[in-house]
């Protein structure tokens, strides 16, 4: 397949720059600034001007239209792999809430039978562990009794599985939780940081091990406090200042206001952040429409993701090209600069940016079209169209 008259968004490069696209074999074989000649048989797609990015990689959905990661199986999967394509995402780590031991082995072992078949949508690229090792004191909306220290007897269990888990959030000043991060750490899984009331040093400390990431910052983290008649930092301070550590940030417009949108871009600079939706199962649905999260009720109000009772904010109902578009218009960034928050960023932290998050010859043929008005046109996912207006 040719894609032909495109804007396309180069990585490293300010402004998106025209030209055309050759697909072969789910790859992209060539990139240029000028037209190129079919061959016979092969298609040809006019891209009239649209803008043609490396394909969204969210590392944290749990669910849309109703279905989540939790049902453990692959009609669910397919329904959010399939709507979050039509948000350019071609990549997602299907998350986990907090949950009894065999609840999470039982979501581990469908992704890893899904993960085998065709994609039908965004391509399931393993499991985020989100939880159940959280203080109780940021657990958001995860159930209170779900709730637990990190024991070696459990994690070692769910660590069995190499190649799948790709990212674990906890609470890195629980007892037992710096074993566990240096263990994920040696895997060569995410260790992030998120539901916690960690302190700076306790969140120091636990970057020694090997704690790279922190998990949608701003939401369900310690910040700056008093301890005794001082002032101390949190988590978050922390890892707005630690160069290392990359931030996960919802921009759906509800997590986190603008003002703050702009601090978090100020501290960690383009490379230091990696947009997510962690879109729930409300993703998708009207107004008013009743769905769970774990074991807690939930309701869509407002275009955000709510507890029953209007108090908690339980994931979001964002896809991740409104998130793009929120960083563009909230923040001032280049499309550019958002399209790489959404696709290098994470590809990087995943350790697969040699295959998937920019576009070059040899990539994975991972795409997205959006108009001019940042829409989203069509998707592909190796090569093939997954989502198409």
């Amino acid at each position: 397949m040719i894609i032909t008259g495109a804007q396309i968004i180069l990585p490293g490069e300010a402004a998106p720059r025209g030209g055309s696209l050759r697909i072969e074999e789910g790859k992209i074989a060539k990139v240029t600034g000028r037209m190129i000649a079919p061959r016979d048989g092969e298609e040809v797609i006019d891209a009239g001007g649209c803008y043609v990015a490396p394909g969204f990689i969210d590392l944290h959905i749990h669910g849309a239209l109703g279905r989540d990661a939790m049902e453990a199986s692959a009609e669910a999967f397919d329904t959010i792999c399939r709507h979050h394509a039509a948000g350019g995402t071609t990549g997602l780590c299907l998350t986990t809430v907090a949950a009894p031991l065999d609840r999470l082995l039982a979501v581990i072992a469908a992704a890893r039978q899904y993960r085998t078949a065709p994609p039908s949508g965004a391509r399931a690229l393993g499991v985020h562990l989100e939880g159940p090792y959280f203080s109780p004191e940021k657990r958001g909306a995860h159930a209170p009794e779900t709730l637990r220290n990190p024991d070696p007897a459990e994690w070692k269990r769910l660590l069995a599985v190499d190649g799948l888990i790709t990212q674990m959030t906890l609470a890195p000043e629980l007892p037992g939780a710096l074993e566990l991060v240096e263990a994920l750490a040696g895997r060569g899984i995410i260790a992030s940081a998120g539901h916690s009331n960690a302190w700076e040093e306790e969140a120091a400390a636990a970057f020694e091990r090997g704690l790279r990431q922190a998990t949608h910052t701003f939401n369900c983290m310690s910040s700056a406090r008093r301890r005794g008649p001082y002032r101390a930092a949190g988590l978050l301070e922390f890892a707005l200042t630690e160069p290392g550590m990359l931030c996960e940030v919802i921009a759906d417009g509800r997590h986190v206001s603008p003002t703050l949108l702009r601090l978090l871009l100020r501290a960690k600079g383009i490379n230091g952040i990696a947009l997510v939706t962690d879109a729930t199962a409300g993703a998708g649905l009207p107004a008013d429409s009743r769905f769970m999260l774990g074991e807690t009720a939930c309701v869509v109000r407002d275009d955000a993701a709510l507890t029953e009772d209007g108090t908690t904010l339980a994931g979001s109902t964002a896809s991740m090209i409104r998130c793009v578009r929120n960083m563009v218009s909230l923040c001032g960034v280049t499309l550019a600069e958002a399209v790489r928050m959404a696709s290098l960023n994470p590809a990087r932290a995943l350790r697969i940016e040699t295959r998937k998050g920019s576009i070059a010859p040899g990539m994975d043929a991972d795409l997205v079209m959006l108009t001019p008005e940042l829409d989203v046109s069509q998707t592909w996912v190796d090569g093939k169209a997954v989502f198409g207006r």
